[in-house]
């Protein structure tokens, strides 16, 4: 039930020269699905990542920062659903390093210059024979079937595509896919995003702009106050667009190139949003005029995870002192006198209360709505934080009750 979510055609998404996309039927979790995706990276590839800040991060997590950083350059990429590989112990990475050698003996490289991912059920052994069996059997696909391997309680594929000019000659086309829809915090949510662009840039550079990026994109959504063990993020500049490498962020190349990445990166951070688990409501919140901006984010995370405030949501309930409360716990610096609540363009409250011209029927119009905006004015400050999120349903109740089943 995703919300204004619909999936990409393959025309709508760039092919990217230096990115070779595969996918596989393992039967991991369901039988004549594909489950396992391989990408192979041009030799002159580059590749930034970021990761979960869980403590329990999952194996392959383990294993694709040591590659990542292991000075080796990387150069093929393997995924596998169904499975987190997660809670797996010793076992569980030499696992995620069988994937590696497999997916290195495709792509012709070395196990160390490969990333492994997977998603899924955690806790349980990675069925590791079944993808490595699988493997050489993978079939060349575009970047919307790939978006579909990756899937798990997704109920839409998840992809988008930019391009644009950078420099004074050159033509950068992005495209990017992601999954995810439950056990979505901020820290990279329970997603894995892979972006690329044709655009040459610098290893260190390239890892500077995912990092900032994330933050201001993956890093700004929620479904369930939940970070899961298995988050990752990368980004792959394959340097085939024909322009001379950017090596250092001063380089005007360098802000185009970032702002097509993160034009991409936040429409599928959204688009994780509006598959949440049962969602029917997208909700951007906005918190302005903030002390600070750790003030500001508190302030919008406090809303966006209120268990109170979702089911408000999904009921169409303009129940709003549950906003308000949350504003009030969230341990920011808060002049409650001075706050300003809005809900869409309604004033709800202000002067320590209810607004003086607000009427149940407008917060009750704009709750109808399919998407909303929740916007807090603290009049503290000049720092502002947005944050998106979907409401509760009966529906993310069930669907997590039997995700095992």
């Amino acid at each position: 039930m995703a919300v204004n979510l619909i999936e990409k055609s393959p025309d709508q998404l760039h092919f990217i020269a230096g990115v070779q996309l595969f996918t596989a039927q393992a039967g991991i979790k369901k039988p004549q699905h594909d489950d396992v995706t391989l990408m192979l990276l041009s030799p002159e590839s580059t590749v930034g990542a970021v990761f979960t800040q869980n403590k329990f991060c999952a194996a392959p997590v383990r294993v694709a920062k040591r590659h990542l950083f292991g000075g080796h350059g990387i150069r093929a990429l393997v995924v596998n659903t169904g499975n987190a590989n997660a809670g797996t112990g010793a076992t569980g990475e030499q696992h995620a390093l069988q994937m590696c050698e497999a997916a290195a003996k495709q792509a012709g490289c070395t196990a160390e210059q490969v990333l492994p991912f997977s998603t899924g059920v955690i806790l349980e052994p990675l069925p590791i024979q079944k993808i490595v069996a699988a493997l050489p059997s993978a079939r060349p696909v575009d970047w919307g079937l790939a978006a579909r391997a990756i899937m798990t309680t997704d109920t839409v594929a998840k992809s988008a595509s930019a391009q644009g000019q950078v420099g004074n000659r050159h033509s950068v086309q992005v495209t990017g896919i992601a999954k995810g829809a439950g056990m979505i915090c901020p820290n990279m949510a329970t997603m894995l995003g892979f972006i690329a662009t044709d655009a040459k840039i610098a290893q260190p550079v390239l890892q500077q702009m995912t990092e900032e990026i994330a933050d201001e994109t993956f890093n700004c959504i929620t479904v369930d106050g939940d970070t899961s063990t298995n988050d990752s993020f990368v980004i792959i500049a394959t340097g085939q667009s024909g322009q001379n490498e950017i090596d250092n962020i001063a380089d005007p190349r360098y802000a185009q190139v970032y702002a097509l990445v993160k034009q991409v990166a936040l429409e599928l951070a959204q688009a994780i949003v509006r598959d949440g688990e049962g969602a029917s409501k997208f909700i951007t919140i906005r918190v302005e005029n903030a002390g600070s901006l750790h003030d500001a984010k508190k302030i919008a995370y406090a809303i966006a995870h209120s268990p109170l405030v979702k089911t408000a949501f999904s009921a169409g309930d303009p129940n709003l002192g549950r906003i308000l409360a949350a504003v009030g716990y969230s341990g920011a610096a808060v002049d409650t006198d001075k706050l300003r609540l809005y809900l869409g363009d309604v004033l709800v409250a202000e002067n320590g209360g209810r607004a003086t011209g607000y009427r149940e029927e407008d917060g009750q119009r704009v709750m109808k709505e399919a998407e909303i905006s929740v916007r807090v004015d603290v009049q503290a400050g000049r720092h502002n934080a947005t944050v998106y999120t979907c409401d509760f349903t009966k529906e993310y109740v069930a669907i997590n009750a039997d995700y095992r089943s």
